[in-house]
């Protein structure tokens, strides 16, 4: 195999890739011979028939099979040799190939581009240390134990109010006429949620138990049978029951209920969780302040089909109107993606940094199962791309 580079512009690499016939022959007779074993002819028993005849039988069908294999083979080793760090799907020129004939073909490139790190030495990061006030501890446990209420019914004269929870059995229609999923049965609301059909718990308040009445509400826009959605609709209630909210007790029982051993201990893990939340908050706006700061100070030109591969997982969710509104946005973002993926894989590597294999699998899994349709495209795509890897690895250098 000889390789000549012909051009080299931009982020463009030109080779010109010469394979002489006598190699190309010997591939067919390795694959020839490889075939010889497993077919049978006729005249003939098993491995015994001649060469001569084994290529005129199947000369032509493995010949298309074997260039395959030496312009994979060849353009792999090629990209390997002059240290080409690929960016996409090389594209390949046949020039001149046949049987008997040497095999010569042109092969583009799109390239990464060359990183010139900028030391990050004079990059600051701030560093901070969390203080949770009891008043933000105290706040968070009055909000449990608002989620915690307990129920205790009501008397028999006393009406509904809003925070009460009311059981109720229903059959509704529309213009009389029922329809599929029209009735239910100790149904279960809270008076002022509105989480059932809005319109609807304000209806109930000032119910009592055992009464029916008559609510009138419009199914929502979004309700599963279409042909009825929005309509307005009766619903024939029957109160079963009416229970108010019960005081809840912050104390030892409380926190012995949510798994803390007392209400010191459960303040304890309240306090831990709000510090682990503003960690959280606090390490996202460092990372991005870092991650800001070291793209600035790199220029680069960028693969496009790099940029327009991540554009589509950006707009993977968009409508057609709302992908021209967010173009300029969604490009901007698919720039800097990139271009930090790229800056950060060459930190990596020069830092010897390592990302296991295992956990790039799972992250072109988790690009792959984000775009419901188009797994197997995408898929294909981190295979043939080299590049894209190198992106994502960019990515979890992040972290």
């Amino acid at each position: 195999m000889k390789v000549k580079e012909n051009s080299k512009k931009g982020l463009k690499t030109n080779l010109s890739i010469f394979v002489d016939k006598k190699s190309i022959q010997r591939k067919l007779d390795e694959k020839l011979l490889e075939l010889k074993d497993k077919v049978q002819l006729k005249g003939f028993r098993p491995g015994k028939a001649p060469a001569s005849v084994m290529k005129n039988q199947f000369g032509k069908a493995i010949y298309g099979e074997v260039i395959d294999g030496i312009l994979k083979e060849t353009s792999k080793q090629a990209i390997e040799e002059n240290k080409i760090k690929v960016a996409g799907q090389p594209k390949i020129e046949l020039k001149s190939f046949g049987e008997g004939k040497d095999l010569d073909y042109n092969m583009e490139i799109e390239t990464l581009p060359t990183v010139k790190l900028k030391s990050l030495d004079k990059i600051k990061v701030l560093e901070y240390e969390i203080l949770v006030e009891d008043k933000s501890v105290e706040k968070r446990l009055n909000e449990i134990a608002q989620n915690q209420k307990n129920f205790i019914e009501k008397k028999d004269h006393e009406k509904s109010e809003i925070g009460d929870l009311v059981t109720f059995n229903y059959k509704a229609d529309i213009d009389g006429k029922q329809f599929e999923g029209n009735e239910g049965k100790n149904v279960q609301i809270v008076l002022g949620k509105d989480l059932f059909i809005k319109g609807f718990d304000e209806q109930l308040i000032g119910s009592k138990k055992d009464q029916s009445k008559l609510l009138v509400v419009k199914l929502p826009e979004n309700y599963p049978k279409k042909e009825i959605a929005n309509k307005k609709t009766n619903f024939n209630c029957k109160i079963i029951n009416i229970k108010k909210p019960a005081e809840v007790k912050i104390d030892d029982e409380l926190a012995k209920k949510l798994g803390a051993k007392n209400l010191n201990d459960l303040k304890s893990l309240i306090k831990k969780q709000i510090s682990s939340e503003y960690k959280s908050a606090l390490d996202n706006m460092t990372k991005k302040s870092l991650l800001d700061e070291i793209e600035k100070n790199h220029s680069l030109d960028l693969p496009p089909n790099l940029v327009e591969q991540e554009e589509k997982i950006l707009n993977q969710n968009l409508k057609g109107d709302e992908i021209q509104k967010f173009k300029e946005q969604n490009n901007a973002a698919a720039k800097s993606r990139i271009k930090i993926g790229i800056i950060l894989n060459e930190i990596g590597e020069k830092n010897n940094l390592k990302i296991e294999e295992e956990d790039i699998k799972k992250e072109i899994q988790k690009h792959a199962s984000s775009m419901p349709g188009q797994e197997k495209m995408v898929m294909e795509y981190y295979q043939k791309t080299p590049s894209a890897v190198a992106s994502l690895r960019g990515a979890l250098y992040e972290d």
